[in-house]
Parts: C-alpha cells; structure tokens; sequence
C-alpha cells in the first residue's frame, strides 16, 4: 500500500512540475514573440507563438496575439482563420470581431488587388510581390469575386457584432463609417465589363 501511494505521489508531483514548466515555457515564448512583434521580426514572432500554442493550445491571448502578428505582418489570410479560432474560444470577445472583420476587409482588398489568390481547390496564397505587375488590372475569377463578397459581408457583420457587444464603444462613429465604406467597396466588386 505504501509503494501504490508512493508511486501515485510521485506521478502527481511529476504531472504538477511539467504543468508548471509547460505554463513557463508558454509565458517565455509569448514574451519573446512580443519582443520580436516589436522589432517587427514578424516571422521570429509568429514561430514563438506557433511553439507555444504547440506546449498548450487552451490560451486564448496566445491565440489573440498570433491572430495580431499575422495582421501586423499583412498575411490577412492566416489572420482570419486564427481570429475564427479565437473567436471559437471566447465568443463574446467584441473585440476579437472587430479584429476578425479588419482582417476580412484587408483580405478582401488584397484579392481585389492581386495580392491573394485562389487556387482550383478553393486555399487561398499570396503571390509573390515580384510576380505581381501592379502596372495592370489583376484579373479576377468569378470564384475570388464571389468569395471577396462573402469576405465584405462576413466583415460588415462581425463589425456590427463588435458594436452589439460593446454599444458604447468609443469608436461606434468610425466603425459606423467603416461599416458603411465596405458596403460601397462591395457595390463596386469588378466585373468582367469594367
């Protein structure tokens, strides 16, 4: 009986001291991500944030803040699917939606101007800067133009989310006018005959 309670000490301090570690090592990477994201090393910072989301993918700021570097770093497309991930964590954040809604609208632009595409099978990439030729119109498929309006509606409604959540927000005026530019920007979607 006393090498069963022994043996069950032992296993629960060893199950307590690698909580602890795993809990350090996340902080430590995060911090250092933060560091990185400052000095605007963004793809030192996301791989710390990747680490540390690999020791415990439960915290929700890891999350966040990997959703923010993907947005500081412009690759809106990695942006939005954290903000979702995060979203699915805390669902009454509002301002994980006006995060996600920024990221779809900046998403939305960079199909508009070429600078994310669409593959056959529907994954989305960002070309090249040195294959893209600003110099003409990007040519869009009907598939990135329906899906650059479901990126303005997604980002028109999870505006309004964040103002639903949060009906005092200091921005309300901006997010109203934002709300307001995207709805035009949508109207104006290319067609094959502009």
């Amino acid at each position: 009986m006393k090498k069963i309670i022994l043996v069950g000490s032992i296993l629960l301090i060893a199950v307590m001291s690698t909580a602890c570690i795993n809990k350090w090592a996340v902080q430590d990477l995060n911090n250092k991500a933060k560091i990185y994201a400052d000095k605007g090393d963004y793809a030192q910072a996301i791989e710390r944030l990747k680490s540390s989301i690999d020791l415990d993918p439960s915290i929700f700021e890891t999350h966040y803040n990997l959703a923010v570097v993907y947005t500081q770093a412009e690759d809106y497309i990695n942006a939005v699917e954290e903000y979702k991930k995060v979203l699915e964590m805390q669902p009454d954040n509002p301002d994980s939606y006006y995060s996600l809604a920024t990221a779809e609208n900046n998403l939305a632009v960079d199909m508009a101007n070429g600078k994310s595409k669409m593959r056959a099978d529907g994954s989305l990439y960002s070309p090249k800067p040195e294959d893209i030729d600003y110099s003409e119109k990007p040519e869009i498929t009907e598939e990135e133009k329906a899906f650059i309006d479901e990126l303005y509606s997604s980002a028109i409604l999870n505006y309004q989310k964040y103002l639903e959540l949060k009906p005092d927000a200091e921005d309300k005026t901006e997010v109203e006018t934002l709300i307001q530019r995207i709805s035009d920007s949508q109207n104006h979607i290319p067609t094959d005959e502009e």
